[in-house]
């Protein structure tokens, strides 16, 4: 402190004499003389005068750090002691509740053709929900969902499928772990397993108002399974994830429903996805899954050449390589008023065993024989979010059902016209739609569509649907 005023007092002292040096050259008399030295105990005066406020200022600041730290000592001292005692006494059933939402969903639909007679030419049927939606006003499968974690170390979710027939179905129930060190995670339960892209996500979060064509003839519609995932996503700085699942088997293309009745598993998926960001504008995601299963007794229903509806039964291996890619577009990372989403997925379907005819022996008698099966299918679509809650976009699904080895129709047993639904055939379909979200909450589309999946003429199709959303939900995946 001593020393900042011998600087003050130099400083003062070179002012005054610089004040003086300056001046023009004249008589100094003893006036002048006395004024200079007035001059410079003023100048003098003042700088001591702040140099002082400074200091009382700077005392003052450092004491206010000083009861501050001690105030935030205190306070967290006394919120570890509340965490410990609350951690030491019972959780009252309100402080837990989990989140709840409803999704109802409902169509309007006006078709050329009749959607209970649906069926995808060229491929097994699945015993899925693959048909359009009903004739006229129609309630459509609603969603309750119940989330919450259950400790730090797992959250549970439970979503059950309202259906309007009265039923009600567990569509997923699991349980995933938080917070797993190195990039892992674990879910056990029911889930809608990760093969492909569009299979994980619920119908309220689809674009359209139905799934594409592969989605139908290769999971079913969409492929729920009982079983285990582990997922380990990279610590990189392009977005990588490796995952597996195990499960029972319990719906299409493994068999029977519900599962076998065996200890092990009944099916398996392998699965991994790579995207990152092109500038502040753009994202992308391309994904790659192999889901091996070993179906015994699938069954389905097809009419022979008798017209004898007759019961046959697949036994043997089935594997599905499926590639997805995803494009999305919004500008500076902003969606709110525009922004696109381009989408694809490509799947490829090989099968071996046997294939038993007629099990139930309605028509020409039970037998059996060998089938093998190369089958493929995609679609690719475009969205684009015009105007601020409006949407429009373009869906087109194409199908091959390749080449199918019937061994009963190789050795003439039976003919091929007793296999109707595998005659070779190509379903196609285009769909149009615009819909509008007055909110996160809410959304009204309609959706036109040609539906060349049945030989003949084309099913035109015309949906007008509404999706609301009650309550708590959480986001989608990208």
């Amino acid at each position: 402190m001593l020393k900042t005023r011998n600087i003050a007092r130099s400083i003062a002292f070179a002012v005054a004499l610089a004040t003086g040096l300056f001046q023009p050259a004249r008589a100094v008399t003893d006036e002048d003389l006395k004024e200079l030295r007035e001059q410079l105990r003023q100048l003098k005066q003042q700088y001591e005068s702040r140099i002082e406020a400074l200091e009382k200022r700077l005392q003052q600041a450092e004491r206010a750090a000083g009861q501050a730290a001690a105030v935030a000592t205190k306070a967290e001292t006394a919120a570890q002691d509340a965490a410990l005692q609350a951690s030491s006494r019972p959780v009252s059933e309100s402080a837990m509740n989990p989140g709840i939402s409803l999704i109802l969903n409902g169509t309007y639909g006006n078709l050329s053709q009749d959607p209970a007679a649906y069926r995808i030419n060229g491929f097994t049927p699945t015993g899925g929900e693959v048909a359009p939606v009903g004739r006229g006003l129609s309630l459509g499968e609603s969603e309750l969902v119940f989330a919450a974690n259950i400790d730090p170390r797992f959250r549970g979710t439970l979503i059950a499928a309202l259906g309007a027939d009265e039923t009600v179905a567990i569509e997923e129930g699991f349980i995933q772990t938080l917070g797993l060190s190195n990039g892992f995670t674990v879910k056990a339960g029911r889930f809608f397993s990760n093969v492909g892209y569009l299979n994980q996500f619920h119908p309220h979060a689809w674009d359209f108002a139905d799934a594409s064509l592969a989605s139908k003839v290769f999971l079913g519609n969409q492929l729920g399974e009982d079983g285990v995932q582990v997922k380990w996503v990279a610590p990189t700085e392009l977005y990588f994830d490796l995952g597996m699942e195990i499960g029972r088997g319990r719906s299409f293309p493994a068999g029977p429903a519900g599962g076998r009745n065996k200890n092990g598993f009944g099916a398996g998926n392998l699965f991994a996805h790579l995207g990152g960001d092109i500038g502040a504008s753009s994202a992308w995601e391309v994904g790659l899954s192999h889901l091996l299963t070993e179906p015994q007794n699938r069954s389905y229903e097809d009419p022979d050449s008798t017209g004898t509806g007759v019961t046959n039964s697949f036994n043997g291996r089935s594997r599905l390589w499926a590639l997805s890619g995803v494009f999305k577009w919004a500008p500076n990372g902003n969606s709110t008023v525009n922004n696109f989403k381009l989408q694809g997925e490509y799947f490829r379907r090989t099968e071996q065993g046997n294939l038993t005819y007629d099990t139930a022996a309605a028509s020409l008698g039970t037998q059996t024989g060998t089938y093998a099966s190369k089958q493929s299918g995609w679609y690719a679509q475009g969205v684009y979010q015009f105007a601020q809650g409006w949407r429009a976009g373009y869906r087109y699904d194409r199908l091959n059902s390749g080449a199918t080895s019937l061994g009963l129709v190789t050795n003439g047993a039976l003919a091929a016209a007793d296999f109707p639904v595998l005659a070779h055939y190509t379903p196609r379909r285009s769909t149009w739609m615009i819909d509008w979200s007055g909110s996160e909450f809410s959304r009204l589309r309609l959706q036109f569509a040609s539906d060349k999946s049945r030989a003949g003429a084309p099913d035109n199709q015309v949906v007008l649907q509404y999706i609301m959303s009650l309550g708590a939900h959480g986001a989608h995946k990208f």
